[in-house]
């Protein structure tokens, strides 16, 4: 019993690790992350500290409660959002806008692309 018992568990184990390795999420890229900003959000926001632009400045945007950026001028929705950016509520947000703060002035319709959104949110993350 004990012989045939041992390669049905390591045929077991060895299909549970094999189907782990499909399904492990990639590490989210930073750098990555820097070109898709460049690509999407660029046009309206700037990762520089107080540089306001059609958009807030993003520098320092995980973390931030939403509606706060000293000198821009929020739509009343995302000024009483009472959000606080950390990744989950980014991946959220980004993947679509008006479904986290209906009433939302962001005309962006978001990023259905989960990699490129996970990339994008570890550059935010870098922005400090």
């Amino acid at each position: 019993m004990r012989g045939r018992s041992v390669p049905g568990l390591v045929a077991i184990m060895g299909s549970l690790w094999l189907a782990g390795i499909g399904t492990r999420a990639k590490a989210a890229d930073p750098a990555a992350g820097k070109s898709v900003f460049n690509s999407y959000c660029s046009i309206c926001h700037s990762v520089q500290p107080g540089k306001n632009m059609v958009g807030p400045s993003l520098f320092g945007v995980v973390g931030r409660k939403s509606g706060s950026v000293p000198g821009f001028r929020y739509s009343p929705a995302n000024q009483s959002a009472n959000i606080t950016w950390d990744q989950a509520t980014l991946d959220k947000y980004l993947q679509s806008p008006r479904s986290v703060i209906p009433g939302t002035i962001m005309t962006y319709a978001g990023l259905k692309d989960d990699t490129k959104r996970a990339d994008l949110i570890a550059y935010l993350a870098t922005l400090k």
